[in-house]
């Protein structure tokens, strides 16, 4: 079945904060020279915000770049950050860092504790608003390209596809957009982004990206345990000093507590996992207490890039260019990325909007990079750069290198730090630890992964083909159960995969649970021969998350 076509100038993937920041600055500019600009925008989760998880703690800078009138206009930015905490815990005790000794990249004076969901939908309602045409449930699924070898836009995948492949009674084939330039705004690990890197060898010159894997509950706790706008980081327990990890709470309106965790996927042990780390986390005497008497409301996981300035790939290739985290623009010392994102999308958006008025069409706007570096986004990020490699190498001495690097270099020392060794190469054999014995669940305080996917109203259509790919079907138990006893059990946050044997004699075998997916990209990072490989379901399909 032959597939539609339409034509826009600019198609953006992803409705994350710097896809839809790259497409209000476009309608922005073409509204104010009086340019005829079409602009479309999809987005594979069932609506925008869907797929949205982050804190989050937001600089409000870039939104005020964006849009002057966003506390006017409603913009969900509710609480002011009104006290900060660092918070270095060993197992029973915790010990705040004074004021002084805290480096300012962790003061969050003039920021805002948010829902990032719910600033994406407000972003969205303003971009329609502009013109902006948005299209959530439809899933990039294929780059498409011209004659010339340039990036023409994408197409949307199928809908309807039985798990053999075969057409079912609702197919309906994907839609070909095409545009003069592409946008990929997918987030962390984008499916299409990484075909992009490769075919344009954008990685070349970059070192290794560096992921981390955080994992978030949403609580509505009693109000005597709730303070707007207090903001906790902690480090230490229950890492061990050689891995890299640490928690936050962020107290919202109206009772509201978001509570998470991340560890650096750059972790050793294969018998980690981040998910059950989280759980344990939350049983600290510095930490449970907030939730006595509190109810979870809420459960998601996302990964996210933390390799920095010395890791981002080249940004812009023969028809389109990468933003926000498909890129890579967070800054890690800072734990934000979204002022990063809606940023780079607007630089973005006025790099090709001059493009387009010239009359230039699918080449590489070179413009974009350059204004990168001429922004305030690039000094933040250089003053960032040695933040992360120096945490990785162990907590006391990372801890204490990067608060020099940072209080008395101020981000500016002689050198940079490199990223050598990718994440997944990182795990070590299995016979080289013992298995870490974890708590089991209360059901009060900590939870199971599958009560916890439940809340994050996670759902793809059964019958469809699995889009959780393996490169070859005997890895899982030849290589990966046999040398590093099945990592995917544990540092899949929603029980996706599990070793499973189906009679008294028969050989184990990987079961793919990928009803259970929330597309954290975490299997895709981190399986140590990196057999897995995550493709994008059906459109519409994976969380629902609400107020995250």
């Amino acid at each position: 079945m032959q597939r539609d076509s339409m034509d826009f100038d600019v198609v953006i993937v992803g409705a994350g904060p710097a896809g839809l920041a790259a497409a209000i600055r476009l309608r922005q500019l073409a509204t104010q020279k009086s340019v005829e600009l079409s602009v479309c925008v999809i987005e594979k989760g069932a609506e925008i915000g869907a797929h949205i998880l982050s804190g989050a703690v937001m600089d409000p800078r870039a939104l005020t770049e964006l849009l002057p009138n966003w506390k006017e206009d409603g913009a969900p930015l509710n609480t002011a950050v009104s006290e900060d905490r660092l918070l270095l815990l060993s197992e029973r005790s915790g010990y705040q860092l004074p004021n002084w000794a805290v480096p300012g990249c962790f003061h969050n004076e003039g920021n805002y504790v948010i829902s990032l969901g719910n600033l994406c939908r407000w972003l969205g309602q303003q971009a329609e608003a502009l013109g902006v045409e948005i299209y959530p449930g439809f899933a990039g699924a294929e780059v498409l390209f011209d004659a010339q070898g340039a990036v023409s836009g994408v197409a949307t995948g199928d809908m309807g596809v039985l798990k053999d492949g075969q057409a079912g009674p609702n197919h309906q084939p994907g839609i070909e957009l095409n545009a003069s330039y592409t946008f990929f705004a997918e987030g962390c690990r984008g499916h299409l982004g990484k075909q992009i890197e490769d075919r344009y060898s954008l990685l070349a010159e970059a070192d290794t990206q560096t992921y981390g894997i955080g994992i978030k509950e949403l609580w509505e706790v009693r109000p005597e345990h709730h303070q707007p706008g207090l903001v906790i980081h902690t480090a230490g327990w229950p890492m061990d000093n050689s891995t890299y990890g640490g928690g936050f709470l962020y107290h919202l309106e109206n009772n509201q507590v978001a509570v998470g965790f991340v560890v650096g996927l750059g972790y050793e042990n294969p018998y980690l996992s981040p998910f059950e780390e989280f759980q344990r986390f939350k049983t600290h005497p510095n930490i449970g207490g907030v939730f006595a008497g509190g109810k979870r409301t809420a459960y998601g996981a996302r990964a996210l890039t933390a390799g920095g300035l010395q890791s981002m790939p080249r940004l812009t290739f023969p028809g389109g260019v990468l933003v926000g985290d498909d890129a890579g623009f967070l800054n890690a010392s800072r734990i934000k990325g979204s002022h990063c994102a809606i940023k780079s999308g607007a630089l973005a958006a006025e790099a090709c909007f001059a493009a387009l008025v010239a009359g230039r069409r699918r080449d590489e706007l070179v413009e974009y990079p350059d204004a990168f570096r001429n922004s305030w986004l690039y000094d933040e990020l250089y003053r960032a750069r040695n933040f992360k490699p120096w945490l990785s190498k162990g907590l006391k001495l990372g801890a204490l290198m990067a608060g020099i690097d940072q209080i008395v270099f101020r981000g500016k020392a002689p050198w940079t730090l490199r990223h050598r060794i990718p994440d997944f190469a990182r795990l070590k054999h299995a016979s080289l630890f013992k298995p870490i014995r974890y708590p089991k669940p209360d059901g009060s305080l900590t939870f199971d992964r599958l009560s916890s996917v439940f809340l994050s109203n996670t759902n793809h259509a059964e019958d469809q083909p699995c889009h959780l790919k393996l490169r070859d079907a005997r890895t899982p138990v030849s290589v990966n159960l046999a040398e590093y006893d099945a990592p995917e059990q544990r540092y899949c946050p929603a029980g996706v995969y599990e070793i499973v044997s189906d009679g008294n004699n028969s050989e184990p075998r990987l079961q793919i649970n990928a009803q259970n997916c929330v597309h954290c990209k975490t299997c895709d990072i981190k399986d140590p021969t990196q057999n897995i490989v995550w493709t994008v379901p059906e459109g519409g399909g994976g969380p629902n998350y609400p107020n995250m």
